[in-house]
């Protein structure tokens, strides 16, 4: 589908100066899309917001649909009742920090979670009226994904985090009798499991509302794999290629490259996709579905998958020996639009990308993405460059790559900074604003910067570095970096560039939080 012509910011919401050590959908989230609106912004991207798994990347999350509790705003929650953090025997709002230094994930997880369940059980016990009406048609509207995974959250805590293979069989399994037993067995933590869902889904379209209400659009992000040790692997195990004791046969990654001599190993179990069509795609469709219905674009992960795979053994610790396989491709897709009323995806097709990708992604239309900071190689890295964005979406990097003042200082080539001042030419307000005006004025539909570049900000501030292992996902900003001049300066040139956003239908009413 056409895409209008915007610009935004990515920023996943735990790099937000919130209180309690992590990005939440509170005050500061309200504080950004005012600073979004003044900046005459249409666009605010976020990563993936599921339930944080191995390594704490919102890529590997132990849910397909389910919400990451540590986005909860823990003073949405005392606005509305469901725990008084002034008290003297609770832990105060006011001793946890609004410090904007790193995420620190095992003090949040120490921290805030507890105040987090006495919220929900608070709730759960004393819900009455309006509140609890809500309560109770979430849970009966989202049963489809909630129940199972509200019973695979409570007893994964109850094995300490021991991933769902290595349960007792019959959990593991998921004979009838087990399920129903530790059902009745977690009764109490599930309804509080549940209520944290309730929690994060009415904050998150409640600060959804207040973007549209703004004329910015969200963008959010499906990762094509899912983690091992999820709910959606364990509720549908025949989906993925299992053995007998519940482990993957082969698993996900990419093969040798430039930057790796042995590829990159993500552990991912592939899926059956056999079994998936014969069941006419249908959690890939529900997947998507709930996708569309909390962010207005999409954002598809790794797209070449789509296309082909690299399969490698489970046995291997690297990815030299795998191989590709052929994806769904235009079988999902058009499975997708029939049921979906059409395809409001872009797709992540960096690196090797080939000829049949391209051709793939051009027959369901769906635009790809452009990375400056690629552009200034070799020939070949030219179709990355301005004048070629034409229909796609650009950026001065992602997630996943340094920021651009870390890469111009330390990470770029000779020739890249030649060739990068020969097109951008020397800027006096940093690099970062050369390539964040290239961005704009381009050919792309839609320009997206990562508030780290539009601040200039160096390689501390990188959220990503991937096959690095621990460390990521940490980053948060200064709030009092986003000031009225920067704001202004944004604003005149998504005017000049002529991306100023449009408004839009409103979201239906959502009365939480607001």
């Amino acid at each position: 589908m056409p895409f209008p012509r915007a610009a935004g910011i990515l920023l996943h919401p735990t790099s937000l100066p919130s209180r309690g050590g992590v990005g939440d959908f509170g005050p500061a989230a309200y504080q950004f899309v005012d600073f979004l609106a003044s900046a005459r912004q249409g666009l605010w991207q976020v990563l993936p917001l599921g339930p944080l798994g191995y390594g704490n990347s919102p890529y590997s999350s132990t849910s397909a649909f389910a919400g990451n509790p540590l986005l909860i705003s823990l003073e949405r929650l005392s606005e509305r009742g469901w725990i008084d953090l002034g008290k003297p025997d609770s832990a105060k709002l006011a001793d946890l920090p609004i410090a904007s230094g790193p995420v620190e994930y095992d003090q949040v997880f120490a921290r805030k979670m507890p105040l987090l369940f006495e919220a929900a059980r608070n709730f759960v016990r004393s819900a009455s009226g309006d509140a609890l009406h809500r309560f109770e048609s979430f849970r009966a509207e989202n049963a489809w994904w909630l129940e199972d995974f509200v019973l695979f959250d409570a007893l994964r805590a109850r094995q300490k985090l021991e991933s769902w293979n290595h349960w007792p069989r019959d959990l593991a399994h998921r004979e009838p009798a087990a399920l129903e037993k530790a059902r009745q067995d977690l009764g109490a933590d599930i309804q509080i499991r549940s209520a944290l869902q309730f929690a994060f889904y009415e904050q998150w379209r409640a600060l959804r509302r207040y973007c549209s209400e703004r004329a910015i659009r969200v963008v959010g992000d499906v990762a094509i794999f899912m983690n091992h040790d999820s709910a959606d692997v364990w509720t549908h195990r025949e989906l993925f290629r299992l053995n007998e004791n519940l482990e993957p046969v082969v698993v996900a990654g990419v093969p040798p490259d430039f930057f790796s001599k042995t590829g990159q190993r993500w552990g991912n179990p592939l899926y059956r996709w056999d079994v998936m069509k014969e069941r006419g795609y249908e959690w890939w469709i529900q997947r998507l579905r709930w996708a569309t219905q909390n962010c207005d674009y999409i954002r598809l992960d790794h797209f070449r998958g789509f296309d082909q795979f690299w399969e490698i053994p489970a046995s291997d610790a690297t990815a030299v020996n795998g191989r590709w396989v052929d994806g769904p491709r235009d079988d999902l897709f058009l499975k997708l639009r029939e049921a979906l009323g059409g395809l409001p995806f872009f797709a992540e097709d960096l690196g090797y990308i080939t000829p049949e990708v391209h051709a793939l992604r051009d027959r369901l239309q769906i635009p790809g993405m452009a990375v400056l900071q690629f552009g200034f190689g070799d020939e070949g890295a030219h179709i990355y460059l301005p004048h070629r964005a034409e229909g796609k979406v650009i950026y001065t990097g992602t997630h996943d790559n340094d920021t651009v003042a870390g890469w111009w200082n330390s990470g770029a080539a000779e020739h890249e900074r030649r060739n990068a001042e020969a097109y951008v030419g020397r800027c006096e307000d940093g690099i970062h604003w050369a390539f964040v005006r290239a961005a704009q004025c381009s050919t792309a539909s839609m320009s997206i910067i990562p508030l780290q570049d539009v601040l200039g900000l160096g390689s501390e501030a990188r959220m990503n570095t991937p096959s690095l292992h621990g460390g990521n996902w940490r980053w948060r900003f200064d709030p009092a970096r986003l000031t009225s001049e920067l704001a202004t300066k944004l604003a005149l040139l998504a005017e000049l560039s002529d991306r100023l956003p449009k408004p839009f239908a409103a979201l239906p009413n959502e009365n939480f939080a607001a």
